[in-house]
């Protein structure tokens, strides 16, 4: 069994009774929305028509919801509903990320997701969904797709043209529409006034380079009357990208380190040191960005194994106990179990420095993060590299400095990479296109993609030019340090940002 939707937008009138009928069932806080109405009006003047689209959540197939929510308050039901168990979420946004339909509001009262669960209370009953019973012009019609003779299953079948939203994602939508515009089920396509219809917005259209605008943008379309949706990841997930790169990556080149110039007590401790305090950092980074900080423990009390927020937890978990023997060992003058520790530690530090790549694959609604292929050697490329700065004022040996001056530079490179190379869907492109115009700090005219990426390397080069050549000072090389650690957090805060930018409704 699968409830689903077909929406006639041949039909609907653009009234938002279904909006008011959804608010009014489910008590949806102001400003949120578990279903609403997008305008478009295409053509040119005076040849210009209105089009409606009825947007909620597809009760998906495969829901990237379920996946990836770490405690299992996302669910599939068995008559087909994803619903959510509001006190058993944590607040952590995920959901927000992997949704490519911008289905789920964060209710910042109570700190949880909520979204579209098809009235399943009434359904229970017997009864419509709300938003169906009241739509005037019959245009919202539920059922069963499973169930060929269902009136949905003979619309999707006998009805030309009927669509469903972002089927390249995998998700298998189970809401379709009839006579829908392209440009409304197809997010980007029209576009982004600075106003709506009857309005200002609530937050600014997408910042797109007007010359990319031209490029996925249709000239005689706009988007007149839409939902804004916020940005759910931001400093604190850019933040934990950094930290956690600093301390896998010094850990990384914990085995290493034997063979260089620098004080055995330096070589000795420096990197599992390093790495504690900055995977300690990463944890305090990862509770404060929950919405319910206090359920942080349900992300292992009922875990969602499907989910890389719990393996990459488990994975933390490993890297920080097999650091802390290593100190362990090394306080109880067990040196020889301490240096075959480094090299058993190189694994999970390898695993908690890349882990991120595998979490972002799970965020269907951010294209742009879908390259593991790429984002995942990245990852270990750049904790490496600020893993190695770190261990610099400690350990000025020069082949470590050339080498983190090296690791920048593909950095850089695979920054760009990212920025310029051709991208597999038109979100992805969107997202890349607006990768340069995410501003280094508010206010600021400076793009956070490239002053991020040219502080790092600069920073790397330097430290190498100081090692190098012999004038190295520890409070020197701590200072090019900390400059790579602001350039990879801005490089991040472009990243993580822009992958949200392009409009999924």
């Amino acid at each position: 069994m699968q409830y689903g939707f077909v929406i006639d937008q041949r039909r609907c009138i653009g009234c938002h009774a279904c909006t008011v009928a959804c608010k009014s069932e489910n008590d949806v806080p102001l400003g949120d929305f578990r279903t609403w109405v997008k305008y478009a009006e295409v053509g040119t003047f005076p040849q210009v028509k209105r089009h409606f689209a009825v947007l909620r959540c597809n009760q998906c197939t495969s829901a990237p919801c379920v996946t990836i929510c770490p405690v299992d308050a996302l669910h599939k039901r068995e008559d087909g509903i994803v619903d959510l168990s509001k006190d058993v979420c944590i607040g952590c946004k995920a959901c927000m990320q992997a949704c490519p339909y911008d289905a789920l509001s964060l209710n910042e009262e109570t700190g949880g997701a909520e979204k579209c669960h098809f009235c399943a209370h009434r359904v229970e009953q017997g009864l419509k969904p709300a938003c169906e019973i009241v739509c005037p012009v019959e245009a919202i019609i539920s059922g069963d797709f499973h169930d060929p003779n269902s009136r949905i299953s003979q619309l999707r079948r006998d009805v030309p043209g009927a669509a469903a939203r972002r089927t390249e994602q995998g998700t298998g939508p189970n809401v379709w529409y009839l006579g829908a515009h392209e440009t409304l089920l197809e997010p980007g396509t029209a576009k982004e006034e600075n106003t709506y219809l009857w309005s200002d917005r609530r937050s600014p259209p997408p910042p797109m380079p007007a010359k990319d605008a031209q490029r996925f943008q249709r000239q005689d379309a706009r988007v007149v009357l839409d939902v804004d949706h916020k940005l759910h990841w931001g400093a604190k997930v850019s933040a934990y990208l950094v930290t956690k790169g600093i301390g896998a990556g010094a850990c990384m080149w914990a085995p290493f380190l034997l063979a260089m110039n620098g004080s055995a007590l330096a070589k000795d401790y420096a990197p599992e040191l390093i790495g504690i305090v900055f995977t300690t950092l990463t944890t305090i980074l990862l509770v404060a960005d929950l919405k319910r900080p206090k359920l942080f423990l349900t992300l292992l009390l009922r875990p969602n194994w499907k989910s890389w927020l719990v393996k990459g937890a488990i994975v933390l978990i490993a890297f920080s106990t097999i650091t802390a023997a290593i100190v362990g060992a090394r306080l109880l003058g067990l040196d020889a179990i301490a240096n075959g520790l480094r090299w058993t530690n190189v694994l999970p530090a390898s695993m908690a420095a890349a882990y991120t790549a595998f979490l972002f694959a799970q965020c269907e609604g951010r294209d742009l993060w879908q390259r593991t292929n790429v984002l995942l050697p990245h990852l270990l490329v750049q904790a490496l590299w600020v893993g190695g700065a770190a261990l610099l004022p400690f350990i000025p040996d020069r082949g470590l400095a050339v080498a983190v001056a090296v690791l920048a530079i593909v950095h850089h490179a695979l920054g760009l990479f990212e920025r310029f190379s051709t991208h597999h869907t038109s979100n992805a492109q969107q997202a890349a296109a607006m990768l340069a115009e995410v501003k280094a700090w508010p206010g600021s005219r400076h793009s956070a993609l490239h002053l991020g990426l040219a502080t790092g390397t600069a920073s790397a080069l330097l430290s190498a030019f100081l090692v190098v050549s012999g004038a190295a000072h520890p409070a020197a090389l701590a200072m090019c340090a900390v400059l790579a650690w602001a350039g990879l957090f801005l490089y991040e805060q472009a990243y993580v940002r822009a992958g949200q930018l392009p409009p999924l409704s």
